[in-house]
């Protein structure tokens, strides 16, 4: 089973524009990417929740993952396995929400150039 295209919630749109306003990251990619490396740094399972593909941000996973979509893909699947979660979509948006959820509460987050102006 392969993901060809990726759509995020309403909510984690919404959560993804509070971090593109204060990090100046204008790329939806590179967010879910920081966001999925982020959970997956956590070692607990992220909790279920039923998450709705409700936004129009949506992207392909070659866009999501760039050069390293099948190092990211192994990741995935890898972790769907040791998570118990039989889908890997369903694994994917469960850790893209939780990583999103964990880099906007991160009060270290700043922006990446600052305005002095």
């Amino acid at each position: 089973m392969t993901i060809e295209n990726i759509r995020l919630s309403e909510k984690g749109k919404q959560q993804l524009l509070q971090l593109k306003k204060r990090t100046g990251i204008e790329n939806w990619n590179t967010l879910c990417r920081w966001a999925f490396c982020t959970s997956l740094a956590e070692p607990s399972v992220p909790p279920y929740e039923d998450i709705p593909s409700d936004s129009s941000v949506e992207m392909t996973w070659k866009v999501f993952g760039g050069k390293f979509s099948d190092l990211y893909y192994a990741l995935l699947i890898e972790r769907s396995e040791a998570d118990g979660i039989d889908d890997p979509m369903l694994c994917l948006k469960l850790h893209l929400n939780r990583g999103i959820s964990f880099i906007l509460n991160d009060s270290n987050i700043t922006p990446l150039i600052s305005d002095y102006s």
